[in-house]
């Protein structure tokens, strides 16, 4: 039973932050208590980021934040970005709301009961008996598997109009408490936005395979969340691109022979660009010509890494391009997982 990606939208929320801005605003807040600052401030230059958007204006960072603060600038800010992304992959679709028997809700980067999709309910115009799937926890590899359960539960209803929302806002994590240098590369890095897709078995577009994952055991340490009084705080690895030159070629692989492919036969591999390091680490690590993931880096340096969505928004701008044939989504996430999908591109 194929299943085709017949729709694909992408949000960001109207704050925009330019890293110029950004490292100003770091300085001034962190400079003053992160004695190790000026050594780290180096990398707002060579992170591969010009631009990011914020769920939250700037000023918003000046004081420092809890729980309740976060949350509510989460709750309010991920339901607009999932109305957003959403409403314009119906639109690339054409469908309406009502039309969507299955919404799937990716989100690592807040906590919010009722979930995304309940909130954007009404504004949405979804039908009562749609069927709500929320997944947290997934992180970076969000885009990927979220796609992954989307095209799962596509195939169990054959003629089923299956939407999958990943939103991510990164920035009300923001930590001013915390000093490890995990937090100073957090402020280089992320942004936020959201991306959808809707699927189903009948339509046109690009068909996508079964989405698969690979864990490397005793590896939770590289990326995730730590959770405290305060907020969430990052885990953030300065391994992560050693780690991904040293074993995401054998993942790949392995995640092609399961997909019944071979490496010859991939026209692209479309991966989530974590940042500048990681993306020259996945052209060495998967023997690419040096420079060729293009897309990611445009992705990087235009939105910054926005977490699950940025797969997409790096998908977006490969489907906009001549490039046809077999190709793999790829991206990495908390676990340690490589989460991988292939699509191929008439």
């Amino acid at each position: 039973m194929s299943v085709y990606l017949t729709g694909l939208g992408m949000a960001v929320p109207p704050h925009v932050l330019p890293q110029t801005l950004a490292e100003d605003t770091a300085r001034r807040l962190l400079g003053p208590r992160y004695s190790q600052f000026e050594r780290l401030a180096p990398s707002f230059a060579t992170s591969g980021v010009k631009t990011r958007y914020s769920v939250v204006p700037i000023d918003w960072f000046t004081h420092d934040k809890g729980w309740t603060e976060r949350t509510a600038a989460y709750a309010k800010g991920a339901t607009e970005l999932f109305i957003s992304a959403a409403t314009a992959a119906l639109d690339d679709a054409g469908l309406r709301a009502d039309q969507v028997d299955t919404v799937v809700t990716v989100s690592t980067t807040g906590i919010a009961t009722p979930t995304l999709e309940a909130r954007a309910f009404s504004r949405m115009g979804f039908r009562r008996n749609i069927q709500r799937v929320p997944v947290f926890g997934l992180g970076c590899a969000g885009g990927v598997s979220g796609l992954g359960i989307a095209q799962q539960l596509a195939t169990a209803a054959p003629g089923s109009n299956v939407l999958m929302v990943a939103v991510e806002a990164c920035s009300v994590s923001f930590r001013t408490d915390r000093m490890q240098k995990a937090d100073i590369i957090a402020t280089v890095l992320f942004g936020d936005g959201a991306a959808a897709a809707v699927l189903s078995t009948e339509g046109q577009g690009p068909r996508l395979g079964p989405a698969r994952q690979i864990l490397w055991p005793d590896t939770l340490d590289i990326m995730g969340w730590d959770v405290d009084e305060v907020g969430l705080g990052v885990i953030f690895d300065r391994s992560i691109p050693d780690f991904v030159t040293n074993h995401l070629r054998e993942a790949a692989l392995t995640a092609l022979e399961l997909s019944g492919l071979r490496e010859a036969g991939i026209s692209r591999f479309v991966c989530h660009p974590g940042g500048a390091k990681v993306v020259t680490a996945i052209e060495n690590a998967l023997s690419l010509r040096s420079e060729s993931l293009s897309e990611e880096r445009a992705v990087l340096r235009d939105f910054g890494n926005m977490s699950a969505p940025t797969v997409l928004f790096v998908l977006k701008k490969v489907l906009e391009t001549p490039q046809k044939g077999q190709m793999i989504l790829a991206a990495l996430g908390p676990g340690f997982t490589g989460a991988f999908m292939p699509l191929h591109v008439n």
